[in-house]
């Protein structure tokens, strides 16, 4: 079954936010101001070991508020990880440590997504122990700090497993340190603006993960699939190992659609597109 449909709303939001609740530099109420104003429909409370609770707080947001946490700590196997959770969780402290408390986030219904693997220096056994439902691609933040954000190969060697959602996300802070947001997103088709048709959409891989470039639309009859996107100047359909399929320009010509066959022997494939200032956009799996 396809992931995208036609005349569903997308909506913008992000996955990996810091408040001054753990250890960023905004408020609630600056954060929700701040991004609604560039266009966000939600945001995830992902503070470091802070099980939030958005429906207490009560404050009248110009978006939508969800819950969730971000996890790190050794695995008992000496290993070091991140792992941000989206849901609502109740007792999840440090001082369980990380392994019990991914366990639990797991068992209370949370979505687990592994968090700037290459920033963390993750190996691809280490990314592939714990079965993440998803990894970020791209983390905004850690390509700010030391150019480490990208995590598409953890994406393509997970794939090699199992089905796994790819992530784009700001990790804002928004500090001296930590100044960047708005640089990583994902956009979400949802039946609605509600935090059962948000979660829902994010668990099915309704979604697609950004810099910046846009997917307008996506049809997919499960033999061929065609799109319509922002000007971009490379449009890709990209399979497993060395497979794929292009269509772009390195003579500045700009692209608005594209049409892709879908090879039958490829395990899995998805869409990649790359604008003029080198900023690329995911699918997840078709």
């Amino acid at each position: 079954m396809a992931r995208y449909t036609s005349g569903t709303t997308w909506y913008k939001g992000n996955t990996h936010i810091h408040s001054t609740a753990s250890d960023g530099g905004w408020t609630f109420a600056q954060l929700a101001e701040a991004y609604a104003g560039e266009g966000y429909d939600f945001l995830f409370r992902t503070d470091h070991w802070v099980c939030s609770d958005a429906a207490r707080d009560g404050s009248d947001a110009p978006l939508l508020w969800l819950d969730g946490i971000e996890l790190d700590g050794d695995d008992g196997k000496g290993s070091y990880y991140h792992a941000v959770c989206l849901g609502r969780f109740e007792g999840l402290s440090r001082e369980m440590g990380f392994q019990a408390a991914l366990t639990s986030a797991r068992v209370q219904g949370g979505l687990t997504i592994l968090a700037h693997p290459t920033w963390t220096g993750n190996s691809f056994d280490e990314a592939d122990r714990w079965a993440f439902d998803g990894v970020e691609v791209y983390n905004h933040v850690c390509q700010w700090l030391n150019g480490k954000g990208h995590g598409l190969p953890y994406w393509q060697r997970l794939l090699r497993s199992r089905p796994t959602l790819a992530f784009s996300v700001d990790d804002a802070h928004i500090g001296p340190h930590h100044p960047g947001w708005n640089g990583g997103w994902v956009m979400v088709q949802a039946a609605d603006l509600s935090p059962r048709g948000i979660t829902d959409a994010l668990r099915s891989g309704a979604f697609y993960s950004t810099m910046g470039p846009s997917f307008l639309s996506i049809d997919h009859d499960g033999d061929t699939v065609s799109i319509e996107t922002s000007p971009v100047r490379f449009l890709r359909l990209v399979g497993p190992g060395s497979r794929g399929l292009r269509i772009g320009s390195f003579e500045g010509e700009v692209f608005t659609q594209a049409s892709f066959t879908i090879p039958p022997n490829w395990d899995y494939a998805y869409l990649d597109i790359e604008d003029a200032l080198g900023r690329r956009a995911w699918t997840n799996t078709l």
